[in-house]
């Protein structure tokens, strides 16, 4: 299937304002992309790229007082197949992870093992390890918050998400990697575009979406404890310790973001 998918975003800024955005297909999925997502400006201004420490694809630009449009449309093929289950999955003690895995191990700017680690090991300790630990925290933190648009901050870390037991995307897959880790499974945060195939309406408003990948069995998984079920048509953007690591933008002076739109639709074969 084919999946037309983009954004459009408008800044305000009252002077020179250099950005970091993080708004491409991750290069994972390059090889699907039918259309390119080629970012585009308006007025037109110099776009510099370069990849980050996760291997995410960034770009700089600094937007000229007044306002500045940014957007990019694609099409990428994609399967049609909801995410994998690998209920066999195993868990691999902490000794035998690879190295590269041990930074998702670790407390990070909103996900606080330090705050979690006892309230994780009372509530998974005695669960089955591998993939039935990760599915038990998924459905745990899916049962424990509830969606709120109306509530959404951008400060809000996984301790505070789990007093407050309200949220967005990011909240449930913060909490979700913050508990993995307490649990010695490496956990990564992922964002990106998120369909709505195979979804009955009504439908909520179109946004880039979070959740989180899990190392289980020597690969990264993909889990959604927002959703709870295997979706289609998930593509993702960025992967990073926490939502702090993969941004959309991250601006250096002042500016108001007038306005924000994400699409994706299935196109007809």
């Amino acid at each position: 299937m084919h999946i037309r998918l983009g954004f459009e975003l408008i800044y305000d800024c009252p002077q020179p304002t250099p950005m970091l955005l993080m708004l491409n297909v991750h290069h994972s999925r390059v090889a699907d992309l039918v259309v390119p997502d080629q970012l585009v400006t308006d007025p037109p201004i110099p776009i510099c790229a370069y990849h980050d420490g996760f291997g995410n694809w960034c770009s700089r630009i600094v937007a000229p007082p007044g306002r500045t449009r940014i957007a990019s449309t694609a099409v990428v093929n994609d399967s049609g197949k909801p995410d994998p289950i690998v209920a066999s999955a195993r868990q691999h003690a902490v000794q035998d992870l690879p190295d590269s895995t041990l930074v998702f191990l670790l407390g990070s700017r909103y996900c606080e093992t330090d705050h979690l680690s006892d309230t994780a090991w009372r509530l998974f300790g005695q669960t089955q390890s591998g993939w039935a630990r990760v599915q038990a925290i998924c459905d745990f933190v899916h049962a424990h918050i509830a969606f709120d648009y109306a509530h959404a901050r951008a400060t809000r870390t996984a301790w505070e998400a789990f007093n407050e037991r309200r949220g967005v995307c990011r909240d449930f897959a913060h909490l979700a990697v913050t508990l993995c880790r307490c649990m010695n499974i490496p956990a990564r945060y992922c964002t990106g575009y998120l369909s709505d195939v195979g979804v009955p309406p009504p439908h909520s408003p179109m946004d880039f979406a979070g959740w989180f990948e899990a190392y289980l069995d020597g690969a990264w998984h993909t889990f959604d404890p927002r959703n709870n079920t295997p979706r289609i048509g998930r593509v993702l953007i960025a992967r990073g310790r926490d939502a702090a690591d993969v941004p959309i933008s991250n601006t250096f002076g002042p500016n108001t973001l007038t306005s924000f739109k994400v699409w994706t639709d299935e196109l007809p074969q």
